[in-house]
């Protein structure tokens, strides 16, 4: 199994390109199920999960072709609408065929995401959704089996603000009979990305950003061109990095339009942020200061920054009070923190972060793909090597990491 090992103690300086985003491409390789004519998808990122999505798709019927960040995916032979639990075990994005398998076809047996009990994760938002929309949906055997002749415009109300459900019923709806209306919709740049690809297919919709979306249902999609926006995660992780290492960078392909909440705590630390049309740069003060977050649904600060920040704030000037509001069970990464000599206390959903003057490098294990990043980032600052275990993780959502780090003079080292 794969590690990495890194020294800390260098200042990251330099440039370097942001791939596209991994939670965009994913719903936007999906909406190739709604066409029997080729969609072409350019600024996808090489990611395992990307991998994974494109293998369930092809075997599903759909032919893939990739070539270099282009990707071109034709569902003209779409003959098997469904995801087994082999290919969706190490991915929850894949319930995102459910919706689009439902409106084209009529028919789909999705397996559950691995690991989610039904009710503590929004999947069950999906399902409403669907059954509101006409469906007759079953969830047996680990696998929802869902059924309909044509599915109906509808008024749909999620419980909870749902991606991933915003996602799936958006899809569904542009080919159902009338007009959608989704309520308490999530508003990330995302969805609007998927809304706007959708839209280039012919799909009729309004209101993607907004917590409102309406969906007029079409005869059919055609075909398009789309390309993928940058990763804001994956932006908000390299300026963390920057700034714990007093670093001074420049990021390409990307922009502050998406992590307004991200660079207003960065600023709030101390960092000098620029803003260009398609690049960030971030100049990191001598010492950065402790700064407090809460998490919530976008445009608040994200839940996939919060480990990132939990990170910066270990070696900043001060405490700093984080609440995750998000996902239970999100925090686990600040015991691996404290092997580094981080000064952290847990009490439910928050976090105390004191600041210390110095971490030194310890063999750590990354628990999900921001922990991961978080733990890299420590290791960047902390005195001598830091191993950082199970980063399988890390490739699911961060693409060419050691590669990308190296070009900004970090010394990050792959070892098997």
């Amino acid at each position: 199994m794969d590690k990495l090992l890194i020294t800390g103690g260098r200042p990251l300086a330099g440039e370097v390109a942001i791939s596209g985003a991994k939670n965009a491409a994913l719903p936007i390789l999906c909406a190739a199920l709604l066409s029997d004519e080729p969609l072409v998808l350019t600024n996808v990122p090489r990611l395992n999960d990307i991998g994974t999505m494109l293998k369930l798709l092809a075997q599903m019927g759909v032919k893939v072709e990739r070539d270099g960040d282009t990707v071109t995916l034709d569902a003209k032979g779409l003959d098997n609408p469904l995801a087994p639990y082999e290919l969706v075990k190490t991915m929850r994005a894949a319930v995102l065929v459910l919706g689009p398998l439902m409106a084209r076809v009529g028919h789909a047996k999705v397996s559950l995401p691995g690991g989610c009990a039904i009710g503590a994760r929004p999947v069950d938002q999906h399902i409403k959704g669907l059954q509101a929309m006409g469906a007759e949906v079953q969830v047996e055997h680990g696998y929802i089996d869902a059924k309909v002749g044509k599915l109906r415009g509808a008024r749909l109300f999620t419980d909870m603000v749902t991606v991933t459900g915003t996602e799936n019923l958006m899809m569904a709806a542009c080919l159902a009979d009338g007009e959608t209306v989704i309520e308490n919709a999530a508003r990330e740049p995302e969805v609007v990305d998927l809304a706007n690809c959708l839209v280039s297919m012919g799909a009729q919709i309004s209101g993607a950003g907004t917590d409102v979306i309406r969906i007029r249902g079409v005869a059919r999609l055609h075909g398009a061109t789309h390309r993928i926006m940058p990763d804001r995660i994956e932006t908000g992780t390299y300026l963390c990095a920057a700034a714990v290492t007093g670093g001074n960078v420049r990021l390409t392909g990307t922009s502050t339009n998406y992590i307004d909440s991200v660079v207003d705590k960065l600023m709030d630390a101390g960092c000098e942020i620029g803003s260009e049309r398609d690049a960030i740069t971030l100049k990191a003060p001598a010492r950065l200061k402790a700064v407090s977050l809460r998490t919530a649904p976008y445009p608040a600060f994200p839940t996939d920054m919060q480990a990132q920040f939990m990170a910066l704030n270990v070696v900043a000037d001060g405490t700093a009070i984080i609440r995750e509001t998000i996902f239970e069970n999100r925090f686990m990464h600040a015991v691996e923190l404290i092997r580094l000599g981080a000064n952290i206390r847990i009490d439910g959903n928050t976090a105390v972060v004191t600041g210390v003057d110095k971490l030194q490098g310890a063999t750590v294990m990354a628990t999900d793909l921001r922990a991961s990043a978080s733990l890299i980032i420590a290791g960047l600052v902390a005195e001598g090597e830091t191993l950082v275990d199970r980063i399988y993780h890390l490739d699911r959502g961060y693409e060419r990491l050691e590669e990308k780090l190296g070009a900004l003079g970090a010394t990050v080292k792959r070892v098997s």
